[in-house]
């Protein structure tokens, strides 16, 4: 019984697949095929609000990373000041400790 609920199973996971092609192929009146055009025509307009959406989605993240790298590339730029100025104190102050040796 276990062996016939598999197969039972797997004509039914066959069938599902071929059920698609086959509505396709068997239209035969101008009234299914207006129903499955329609059809059509909702999935097209669907994925191309979709395809909108996450084109706008990825305009927002490719903006968003540039104001990050730009802020990065600041960030690095005072560091690098602020290193500097932190080099010439430190020779400033090992040059008066010199004199006072």
């Amino acid at each position: 019984s276990a062996q016939i609920a598999d197969l039972q199973q797997k004509l039914m996971d066959a069938d599902s697949g071929d059920r698609t092609k086959q509505r396709w192929d068997s239209i035969a009146t101008l009234v299914e095929a207006k129903c499955g055009l329609n059809y059509l025509i909702a999935e097209l307009v669907s994925s191309k609000v979709q395809e909108s959406k996450l084109q706008s989605s990825l305009e927002q993240s490719q903006a968003s990373c540039s104001d990050m790298q730009k802020m990065l590339a600041e960030e690095r730029n005072h560091a690098a000041e602020l290193q500097k100025k932190f080099e010439n104190e430190i020779l400033l102050q090992e040059q008066q400790h010199q004199e006072k040796v």
